[in-house]
């Protein structure tokens, strides 16, 4: 990090001291503009010198800034990756949240996107494609076999800090505003333009509207005074740029229908690709040697020109395609027959290159996912990859902590899950860590049906989905209280434990929102039913009463809890999961702390 921020202040001296340059050549070129048309003595032709000066220095200030905001990025690269190695990370990069499913069944519970969240933490994704795949990841496990082989993707990318860095400092985020779904579908599509006869006919009327825009540049040179024409001249030079007016005016009303509807539809689906088509540039110089990576890589050989250059020169295309909002481009362009040449250049990209874009895209995204996790695990070489076996349903973790809470405030468990027990019944006091425990369990077996590191000493553990019940709210705009909201999610957790692949339940508080009596026979059905249906899982509750359950279900329940303790007046919690029911409360001293009088 600090050599690049020593490189960055080198190219930012150099942008101050061209930007002076050129702001002195600027006020040189007034001065010179006033002698010329003040005097005879000097020819308006002098007058190019200063211009010429200004614009040179104006391309290599923009070469200078190019530099500059790479440098920029890089330092904001390590920074970044210093700040999540201190758990400091949240002070931006992207949160996800239009990644965010309302009913999935873990996504708000475990902070997978939002502010904080996991999402957060681990994209680095420069692309909307690498982006999205990652929130894909993120809400879906994947089968064990695929699991493994990002695994292996994933360790030999960690340590290639260069290629992640170069592809931080490529250009601006294209985020969401390139539609990749639009952009692929648009690139399937059959082009509106097909190749025909007319295509050489057009090439030869635009040259003759070549001579058309001299004539008319000659006819302004003459009205500002720099050439010295005959009236005769200038009348035949305004009548030739009239007459091929009206010609090409005829062409374009023919064609303008389709152009317009080209260039129109590949606006709206491609704003700026040139991110794009540099992430793919670097990714082909890259030879590696993990087979999932390696298939990827294979993904970008083509028999013609490389990805890269083929999504460059459509993003040439649309450089062209703005041009012809320039005002000069507004007269010219209609002499040149621009718009026609233009759709029929970017229908002829579409018919070359357009069925593969999908192809592209998803292997970029992919790769660009492998490398987000491969960033996090080089930034954190203590966390381990999780071991997957066949035996179902099965999850054991040793020292098993929250990736998100800064190491030296973490306390690790260890939690076990399988036939025996099948269910873990957390008791404790308030502030004591039960939700906390859920969420650590939850969010580190997201990561690793990821592909990703788990903050663990081991983990092993079988398919799982995730369902939890944590952060269960009301709803005004859905008419809804929290307990309804609270069984709703149950259902489906119950629901899901009827599929093919074994749930792994968090509930928190269970049925909390009604009386002791439906609560008690509530939790004892709702658990019954999840273990009969092959699920794991674990519930927390503040009722002790539902500690019974363990028992009414032994071996394949067990009691486990949190305790605090009170020391010269203040109240203290270790973290530590213990086996049993606990014996103590804590309530009456937490609304004592905050002066309520009981």
């Amino acid at each position: 990090m600090e050599a690049r921020r020593a490189s960055l202040a080198v190219w930012e001296n150099r942008h101050r001291s061209v930007g002076i340059l050129r702001s002195l050549v600027f006020f040189a070129g007034i001065a010179a503009a006033f002698a010329v048309f003040s005097s005879r003595n000097f020819s308006a032709w002098w007058l190019l010198a200063p211009v010429a000066v200004f614009w040179l220095l104006g391309v290599r200030m923009q070469r200078i800034d190019n530099k500059r905001t790479s440098f920029s990025r890089a330092v904001g690269f390590y920074e970044r990756a210093m700040l999540r190695m201190k758990g400091d990370w949240a002070r931006d990069g992207e949160i996800g949240e239009r990644f965010l499913e309302n009913n999935h069944l873990y996504a708000k519970d475990l902070d997978i996107f939002g502010r904080r969240s996991l999402y957060q933490m681990l994209c680095a994704a420069r692309t909307p494609m690498g982006q999205e795949t990652l929130a894909a990841w993120l809400l879906k496990p994947a089968a064990p076999d695929v699991v493994r082989a990002r695994q292996g993707a994933v360790a030999e990318l960690a340590p290639q800090l260069d290629l992640r860095e170069e592809i931080a400092m490529l250009g601006e985020n294209a985020r969401a505003r390139t539609n990749v779904e639009g952009l692929c579908s648009w690139g399937e599509r059959e082009p509106l333009l097909k190749s025909s006869r007319f295509r050489v006919y057009a090439w030869a009327l635009s040259a003759l509207g070549a001579t058309g825009v001299i004539a008319f540049n000659a006819h302004l040179l003459n009205y500002f005074g720099l050439l010295d024409l005959p009236e005769e001249v200038i009348a035949a030079l305004r009548l030739y740029f009239l007459s091929m007016g009206l010609v090409y005016t005829a062409v374009l009303w023919r064609f303008k229908g389709r152009t317009n509807r080209v260039i129109q539809e590949i606006h709206e689906v491609a704003p700026d690709l040139s991110l794009i088509a540099g992430v793919l540039s670097r990714l082909e110089a890259e030879r590696f040697a993990s087979p999932r990576l390696t298939l990827l890589r294979s993904e970008l050989e083509t028999g013609g020109w490389p990805p890269s250059r083929c999504i460059a020169k459509l993003n040439r295309l649309l450089e062209l395609a703005d041009s012809r909002r320039h005002m000069v481009m507004a007269v010219i362009r209609p002499l040149l027959l621009w718009d026609v040449h233009l759709s029929y250049a970017i229908e002829d990209w579409r018919r070359a290159s357009g069925p593969a874009m999908r192809n592209w895209f998803s292997a970029v995204g992919e790769m660009e996912s492998i490398s987000s996790i491969a960033g996090y695990y080089y930034d954190h070489p203590g966390d381990v990859f999780p071991e997957f076996v066949a035996d179902r349903p099965f999850f054991a973790g040793r020292a098993l902590g929250h990736p998100m809470v800064p190491e030296d405030h973490m306390v690790s468990n260890d939690v076990y899950l399988a036939h025996n027990p099948g269910v873990l019944i957390v008791s404790g006091s308030n502030m004591s860590g039960k939700s906390t425990l859920l969420r650590t369990i939850g969010i580190n077996i997201v990561l690793a049906q990821a592909g990703a590191t788990v903050r663990a000493r081991q983990l092993t553990l079988s398919s799982l989905v995730v369902g939890a019940s944590i952060r269960i709210q009301d709803s005004l705009q859905d008419n809804t209280s929290r307990f309804y909201a609270e069984i709703t999610r149950l259902r489906q957790i119950m629901e899901a434990a009827s599929g093919p692949t074994p749930v792994l339940f968090l509930i928190d508080e269970i049925l909390h929102g009604t009386n002791s009596h439906d609560r008690r026979a509530g939790a004892e059905a709702i658990v019954g039913g999840l273990l009969a249906r092959g699920a794991i899982g674990l519930l927390t509750t503040h009722d002790l009463a539902l500690a019974h359950i363990a028992d009414l279900l032994s071996p394949r329940g067990a009691n486990v809890h949190f305790e605090d303790y009170i020391e010269n007046g203040e109240m203290h919690f270790d973290y530590r999961m213990r086996p049993g029911v606990v014996q103590n409360s804590n309530a009456i001293e937490l609304m004592r702390s905050v002066g309520l009088v009981v």
